[in-house]
């Protein structure tokens, strides 16, 4: 029982962020509201002074009221002013002044009707009612705070105005303090109930959205999800930021697949994705694009060597994969694409590096081929050269070697 109630009145690390800002947020709304009522309330209450009593500011009484009611509006011009100062401060200082303006609007309202009770005893005490029941339903609080609250402006009232409440009234304004308190702590909890279920349905959704991008054999990115990344990099791209695509292919996938079954099939390809992350660690994106086809994405790789490096490592890796102890003689051919040029299209870099992939199949299993996409410059000489005399990229052509 003392466990549901320690749960029930705290709130949880996990969503303890959101929930002040979820507060902050609502309370800015409630106390520009709560303002305005006192803007209109104060200055009618004013002008009553001022103009429509008989004695005006003749009287001790009126001046302490008219004395009040200027305090208040000046508290809640203070309120105003200090939420509007604090804006883009820390949550921290922005919770110090919302619930510091709070309190100092709800203990206003305490000091009058305890001042009302203790001119009149036969006045009653619905100031107070109004005030702490407005402040439980209006404002988000945590527990600790509205209990902090609600029991000075209590504790305060009684001391003020005790002595000329009866023993009944002191009950019912008891029963009007829980009743607040009740009301708080349920709002500060249902409030935390709702962000822990939409911090749920947002774990939820975004774990959906990664099941979506992966292959669902290897774990890598799926085609789609593979572009999207491709094209975010090569969004980057800029002078001394290359990014160097590859595109692999097995060689001689679908005999292993049909010699040996599906099974075997699909361990090589989970064995190859395995090889991939081992190999290319730092890669920006790693993706199964087709049956026996992957892509790799790096950044900020200027050395056209270890580029051919990581793919002749990965060409001698594949080709130890076995199934059940038997070497499979798998290899793989891989065209490298490196991209030096700004705004370079996912499609034009696509083409490119699948180009040097079938280049390198066509030298032979085991190849990998390198070639770089030309600066604009030299994609306008191209396309004005005569048919047939068009200028060729460098490319550069590597066969492994165990």
């Amino acid at each position: 029982m003392c466990k549901q109630m320690i749960d029930f009145l705290t709130i949880p690390p996990a969503i303890r962020t959101e929930y002040w800002k979820e507060s902050l947020r609502k309370n800015k709304i409630s106390l520009h509201v709560i303002c305005i009522i006192i803007f209109g309330a104060e200055l009618f209450n004013i002008f009553r002074v001022l103009f429509l009593s008989r004695s005006g500011l003749g009287t001790r009484n009126n001046r302490i009221y008219f004395g009040m009611y200027c305090a208040l509006i000046a508290i809640a011009v203070l309120a105003l002013v200090m939420q509007h100062v604090v804006r883009k401060a820390e949550r921290s200082l922005q919770w110090a002044v919302q619930y510091g303006s709070i309190l100092l609007i709800f203990l206003w309202h305490v000091c009058l009707n305890a001042y009302d009770l203790t001119r009149d005893p036969a006045a009653e005490f619905t100031i107070f009612v109004t005030a702490v029941l407005g402040i439980a339903i209006f404002i988000q609080m945590p527990s600790l705070f509205s209990a902090a609250c609600f029991g000075t402006g209590y504790a305060l009232f009684l001391a003020l105005a005790g002595d000329a409440l009866e023993s009944g009234e002191k009950v019912n304004l008891t029963i009007t303090w829980v009743v607040a308190l009740a009301i708080s702590f349920t709002s500060s909890h249902h409030a935390v109930i709702s962000l822990s279920q939409r911090r749920e349905i947002n774990q939820i959704n975004a774990q959906l959205r990664r099941l979506l991008q992966k292959d669902p054999l290897t774990g890598l990115l799926n085609k789609k999800a593979a572009q999207t990344c491709v094209e975010q990099k090569l969004a980057q791209v800029s002078e001394g930021r290359p990014v160097a695509l590859y595109m692999i292919d097995l060689d001689d996938f679908k005999k292993a697949n049909d010699g040996y079954g599906h099974p075997c099939g699909d361990y090589v390809l989970m064995e190859t994705a395995w090889k991939l992350r081992i190999i290319f660690p730092e890669a920006a994106g790693i993706g199964r694009i087709g049956g026996d086809e992957f892509t790799v994405v790096l950044t900020d790789v200027t050395d056209r060597r270890k580029l051919e490096q990581l793919g002749h490592q990965l060409i001698r890796e594949i080709s130890k994969i076995s199934w059940k102890n038997q070497r499979l003689n798998i290899s793989c051919s891989i065209g490298i694409c490196l991209i030096n040029q700004p705004k370079t299209p996912y499609e034009q870099a696509y083409r490119r590096a699948d180009r040097c992939l079938y280049e390198a199949k066509w030298q032979g299993k085991g190849c990998c081929r390198l070639c770089e996409i030309p600066p604009a410059s030299w994609e306008a000489k191209q396309s004005d050269a005569p048919p047939g005399k068009q200028p060729r990229p460098l490319i550069l052509i590597s066969k492994n070697q165990e």
